[in-house]
């Protein structure tokens, strides 16, 4: 039986973000960073994959490590980490790994002669005197690469551009022969940073990093994290190394610039930096991107969201839901764990994730994805820190005959959580909830409209609760 398809589309106690999307067969592959949970800085994880048949986004399955952050030669001790990968198939059918270190400018590459295997190590990009990209003078550092084949042509795509940084250029482009380590076209620049973007399509939304190249048709995509870091978007062209038009937002992880059922400038999420890209999968198309965590830049799960192509190519920009993996609404009851929420806010409003860029943890007035144990123990994910207007908001359900809900809280807490179908609705009912030290069911006659259905859950009261689950009956 086919299985629902949630949002994060891992399990909750997994941090892959940067995720690159690749069907090969009847598969597609992840591809990404590991995050570990209450990590002090991004990526400090080795490689995994993970994989989905076709046709059930529901269904992930582990593929293990692919890569150990040791296995590069300049990094036998561990001392730097895997930034964002991403993986393509040579002219001679096997998977190359693009990845770079954090600590140094160049390009490695690791290669496997299936999906999901061990990766082993196989090179730098290099020019054809020997001299490595991104050491040879006037190179600018390379970072997140992106990669396309086609034939014997690789296109590789790389960059980082703070904002105000006028030694970057922009998002560059590099064309590599058949061995999938030698540069036969020399870099050039695709999309401008911030300092080069005035005048541009791209003002306001210049390069920042986490350029990735797909093509669908005759044209091809350059998916790219903006300045405002929690969006992210496109740039469309006929050519891969030229011509690349500035087109919108695919995504915002805080949902910023929608206005279908709020005003476009508020933010329903903790919003940080962004990275993924988009895939045909069985027909129908999605864009993967991330959310952040655990109230910390550093713990960031995958997400996925339907995308549909106007007649003229563009794309609409995507909603954050609770469902985006499953294609359709989330069936109308039954029991789901607090971790789906696709909004979360309260009344002290925040664009980032407090500390963004210095490591520094949202104090106690934001509520927060979060889990018990360490990393690596398999704990389900509930959300923490939801004070008085604290609000969790879940999208979307096909809702028939609800008449009563269940929740599961904890905490040191007196109040209500009220039950509401729009993020400023008024309640459909409430839910009294008191102090406990362990997970307790509470329960009220509430009726849920027929239809498809976003849910709000917004506590009011004293203390601190945290939600595990709730259920619809």
């Amino acid at each position: 039986m086919k299985k629902q398809g949630f949002n994060p589309y891992l399990p909750s106690w997994e941090y892959v973000p940067d995720g690159e999307p690749h069907v090969w067969g009847d598969r597609v592959y992840v591809y990404g960073s590991h995050d570990r949970f209450n990590g002090h800085v991004f990526c400090l994880n080795d490689y995994v994959c993970w994989s989905a048949p076709v046709e059930d986004l529901g269904d992930w399955r582990y593929e293990g490590v692919i890569y150990k952050k040791t296995d590069d030669p300049l990094n036998p001790d561990g001392r730097m980490c895997l930034y964002a990968p991403d993986v393509t198939v040579g002219p001679d059918g096997r998977y190359y790994l693009y990845y770079v270190l954090d600590k140094v400018p160049i390009v490695s590459v690791a290669v496997c002669e299936t999906p999901a295997g061990e990766f082993e190590f196989y090179g730098y990009v290099q020019y054809a005197d020997g001299t490595r990209l991104g050491e040879k003078a006037g190179d600018e550092p390379q970072f997140d690469p992106g990669v396309l084949t086609e034939g014997e042509r690789t296109y590789l795509y790389t960059g980082f551009c703070a904002a105000g940084d006028r030694s970057r250029h922009g998002a560059m482009v590099t064309v590599l022969g058949p061995d999938m380590l030698t540069i036969v076209e020399e870099p050039v620049f695709v999309a401008p940073s911030e300092p080069y973007s005035k005048g541009s399509g791209f003002e306001g939304h210049a390069f920042f990093e986490a350029p990735s190249i797909r093509k669908k048709d005759d044209t091809y995509y350059l998916i790219y994290s903006s300045i405002v870091m929690h969006e992210l978007c496109y740039a469309t062209s006929p050519f891969p190394t030229h011509g690349f038009v500035y087109q919108g937002v695919l995504i915002s992880n805080n949902d910023l610039h929608i206005d279908s059922y709020k005003p476009a400038d508020k933010p329903m999420y903790y919003g940080g930096n962004n990275h993924g890209s988009i895939e045909r999968i069985n027909g129908k198309w999605y864009v993967f991107y991330h959310r952040h965590t655990n109230g910390t830049a550093f713990c960031r799960q995958g997400c996925i969201e339907r995308i549909h192509f106007r007649e003229d190519g563009t794309i609409a920009q995507a909603e954050m839901t609770s469902s985006g993996p499953n294609g359709g609404p989330l069936v109308g009851h039954g029991e789901y764990p607090a971790y789906l929420a696709c909004h979360l806010f309260c009344k002290d409003e925040a664009t980032y994730t407090g500390g963004f860029g210095s490591g520094a943890w949202m104090d106690s007035r934001f509520p927060k994805i979060t889990q018990d144990g360490k990393d690596g123990d398999e704990e389900i994910g509930y959300i923490a820190n939801m004070t008085d207007s604290a609000t969790a908001g879940f999208k979307y359900f096909d809702c028939h005959g609800i008449k009563k809900v269940k929740i599961k809280v904890r905490g040191y807490c007196q109040g209500a959580f009220e039950i509401q179908t729009a993020w400023e609705g008024p309640a459909l009912g409430t839910i009294p909830v008191d102090f406990t030290n362990v997970w307790t069911e509470y329960t009220a006659d509430i009726a849920i409209p027929d239809g498809i259905q976003a849910l709000y859950f917004k506590y009011t009261g004293n203390g601190c609760a945290d939600l595990a689950s709730f259920a619809l009956e």
